[in-house]
């Protein structure tokens, strides 16, 4: 039984938080695919901030499966507890503090994983939103700011003593972005010696990989991310492995068919039919990254300029795809 907070997870694999991917339709579509959580697009806790049009999107919750998770980004402690009383009051039910974006745009306000810099900061702005509101609070982290300033397991024990319920770690630091080996052996340091659950993350891209990490490093559960990206059924795959053993078939082309003309409805919906389509771009590539014979339809695709046309050329470039293949690759 997993609980953050009062609330228990159906199971221990979560949807990573990430900025212009996990909106709205997004969550919805990986919690229906079995995600046990997921956690919405990182907020600014700076206040200016929140009538402009992105933000105003992520603030949006209506229809979103409980428990709500909002991620606040920011740098110092009063305006992190008041953007943590803000969400609450907006709908979340859990908040998660950022301490593990590695983009500049974000480390060089002194907020991301550039606050792992100053332990003594870390500790006030954990206290303070700990404090501020009445719903857990969680914390995401790398595992130090650069490869010779390693101090997660440090902070770790910071964000027990302060309340937080639960922690969620990327093994790599912040200067190594998203390259190079992850570091599973300090998120396993971390899982020994705290006993608030630990979420694993990084690199975690099947069921199998999943459940190998989750045995060397003793974490309670993990978060996916970019793997998500095109195929959000690995939520269920991930799930359904690690509670029975088994591993779950691929989606075959009707499948995914299904599951991407779900999700670019729901972006439709949800931007409107101008916004809508250009988003929904970037995911019909996600989803046929693998593919090569999906390369060319790509290039046609982000010409198409209404939702109207885009549904027809998926329609049409899966209904060859059914006739010939029948399985997806």
């Amino acid at each position: 039984m997993l609980m953050i907070g009062p609330y228990q997870l159906p199971n221990p694999v979560v949807l990573a938080p990430m900025a212009g991917v996990t909106d709205l339709p997004f969550r919805q579509l990986c919690r229906r695919l079995g995600a046990g959580l997921v956690v919405g697009e990182m907020v600014s806790s700076n206040p200016e901030l929140r009538n402009t049009r992105k933000s105003q999107l992520r603030l949006n919750h209506d229809g979103e499966p409980e428990p709500i998770a909002v991620q606040i980004a920011g740098g110092d402690p009063e305006s992190m507890a008041a953007a943590a009383i803000f969400n609450v009051g907006n709908g979340a039910q859990i908040i998660d503090i950022n301490m593990g974006c590695p983009a500049k745009k974000v480390c060089n306000k002194a907020a991301g994983s550039a606050l792992m810099k100053d332990e003594v900061l870390v500790s006030e702005i954990l206290h303070a939103v700990v404090e501020a509101v009445d719903v857990p609070v969680s914390l995401k982290m790398r595992t130090g700011w650069a490869p010779e300033h390693k101090n997660a397991p440090k902070i770790a024990e910071i964000a027990e003593q302060a309340g937080i319920v639960s922690l969620a770690v990327h093994g790599r630091t912040r200067d190594c972005g998203y390259s190079g080996d992850v570091e599973y052996h300090t998120i396993r340091e971390i899982k020994q010696q705290v006993s608030i659950p630990v979420f694993a993350n990084g690199d975690i891209t099947s069921a199998i990989k999943a459940a190998e990490v989750m045995d060397f490093t003793g974490a309670d559960g993990v978060l996916i991310g970019r793997a998500a990206q095109g195929q959000p059924w690995i939520f269920q795959q991930v799930a359904h492995y690690l509670a029975t053993g088994e591993l779950l078939a691929a989606p075959d082309w009707s499948e995914i068919e299904t599951i991407l003309l779900e999700h670019i409805a729901g972006l439709y919906t949800f931007y409107g039919d101008y916004l809508g389509v250009r988003i929904a771009r970037k995911h019909v590539s996600w989803y046929l990254q693998t593919h090569s014979e999906g390369l060319a339809f790509r290039k046609n695709f982000n010409r198409l300029e209404s939702s109207a046309e885009q549904v027809q050329a998926i329609r049409l470039f899966f209904k060859d795809k059914i006739l010939n293949k029948g399985i997806a690759a």
